[in-house]
């Protein structure tokens, strides 16, 4: 029989398992990493599906740049990279408006608001229909974020005491960068099972979340109150209609340009106004209607835009540093910041989460799901510490664009991200016999139905017919 609610309705897999047990059942011991429901994880696997493809080219994206950067032709990389499209401020309707921004700096302020609105979207998601709307199976992911952030500044903070201006950078290895994380697991063709890819894809929203708040915080210099008010105005219509479920791109793109150039003339770093966009679109559907909701249908729009276009075209402009060959390599990583930084990604993530996982599991006595050692635990935490994307946003951020420090600071990134990545596949790899194992179980439909046997049935017997 199909398990049931304490109605005596059989459960429907489809739905989210609201004691968040998975297969183990309410009386048993809780788990960490389960799967959950036949819905969360596909469309997990569709999200990091997609994230894979944005990976890749955020991968090709950022190689180039770095090939360019190095060549005797490293000159016109920095001139297409430095070059204004708008050369003066704008002005309109007595305000002066700081649109005269480098292509580079269009690609961090512009581009990366589609990436962020994604994550707001995703955030939306998460807390409303998500594994972070029940704080048992949020508690993992939340403690795993808080402490891959957490030891990675602390790390920084240890090397850069003292230093002239180092500590400014705290917050640049605590990012982790879910689509290159992804590109690296479809390089070497591990089949991670649904509990960790469900793990690795909330750990990295929640990581978003905290890593936007830092911005907003920590890296806003000026704050112009009246250009912040009015910023709030086209959020509010944004807002409105999409509530009303509204997705017309005539009536919201205009409003979200408009967004943003108020929130970006705040002072406010203007991806703030994607992820607070993100936030407005309603994620359930009205009246029980069929079909997607909003949050859904416009993620689907807009993420093949950010993994595809935003992401790698950002990577490119980002990662283009002159390293000057192997001595040169070495001078930038004698730089207390880019050590901090590799420190930080390498050890500060790998210490973090699966040291605050490990203090979960203890004050809890949960334990890992079946067939999982803690050994996947720090490979999904190494994994964690490919910090590309927003790391080098903060870094810009924190030092200035193109300064020798931001220099530093990529080569910390580039160095620390590929060693990580590096490391995690090595571990990852050695466990794949194991991961396909459990992929096999988790796709096995005896019945073809369309729902595999484990999350129709509760349990791991695909004999067990169905209701």
């Amino acid at each position: 029989m199909s398990p049931t609610d304490p109605s005596g309705t059989p459960a429907d897999p489809r739905e989210p398992d609201p004691a968040g047990v998975g297969d183990h059942g309410p009386d048993a011991s809780p788990r960490l990493f389960s799967r959950g429901s036949f819905l969360e994880s596909s469309r997990i696997a569709e999200v990091l599906r997609a994230e894979t493809t944005g990976g890749l080219l955020l991968i090709v994206g950022a190689a180039i740049a770095i090939i360019w950067a190095n060549t005797s032709f490293a000159g016109s990389y920095e001139s297409i990279r430095d070059f204004k499209p708008i050369s003066e401020p704008v002005e309109l309707l007595g305000f002066s408006l700081h649109l005269d921004l480098s292509l580079g700096k269009w690609a961090a302020d512009g581009l990366l608001a589609i990436f962020f609105f994604v994550v707001g979207l995703e955030l939306k998601r998460e807390f409303v229909a998500g594994d972070l709307r029940d704080p048992r199976r949020a508690a993992l992911p939340m403690a795993a974020a808080v402490g891959g952030m957490v030891a990675p500044a602390l790390i920084f903070v240890a090397w850069n005491l003292g230093s002239n201006g180092g500590l400014a950078g705290w917050a640049i290895p605590t990012a982790t960068d879910i689509a290159f994380a992804v590109a690296i697991l479809a390089v070497i063709s591990t089949h991670l099972p649904s509990g960790l890819r469900t793990f690795l894809l909330t750990l990295a929203v929640v990581d978003d979340l905290l890593a936007i708040t830092i911005i907003a915080v920590f890296y806003t210099e000026e704050l112009d109150l009246l250009f912040l008010g009015l910023g709030l105005v086209p959020i509010a219509i944004f807002a409105l209609l999409v509530q009303k479920r509204i997705s017309s791109g005539f009536l919201l793109l205009p409003l979200a340009l408009v967004a943003w150039v108020l929130v970006h003339e705040s002072g406010v770093h203007a991806t703030v106004a994607g992820v607070l966009l993100g936030f407005t679109v309603p994620v359930l559907r009205r009246d029980h209607a069929e079909g997607p909701g909003l949050a859904e249908h416009l993620e689907h729009l807009v993420r093949p835009i950010s993994a595809g276009v935003a992401v790698p075209i950002f990577a490119f402009f980002a990662a283009g540093v002159t390293v000057g060959g192997f001595s040169g390599l070495v001078d930038s990583l004698k730089d207390p910041v880019a050590l901090g930084i590799v420190s930080g990604l390498l050890i500060g993530k790998t210490v973090g989460i699966t040291g605050s996982t490990w203090l979960l599991a203890k004050f809890t006595k949960a334990e890992l799901d079946d067939e999982l050692a803690w050994i996947d635990v720090i490979g999904m935490a190494m994994l964690a510490g490919i910090g590309f994307t927003v790391s080098l946003l903060i870094g810009e951020l924190a030092f200035g664009s193109s300064s020798e420090r931001d220099e530093h600071v990529k080569v910390g990134v580039l160095v620390g991200s590929l060693t990580a990545a590096l490391l995690a596949s090595v571990i990852l790899r050695a466990r794949n016999r194991v991961y396909r194992r459990i992929t096999v179980e988790e796709e096995r439909d005896s019945d073809l139905d369309g729902i595999p046997d484990v999350f129709q049935t509760g349990d791991h017997d695909p004999a067990t017919p169905p209701a």
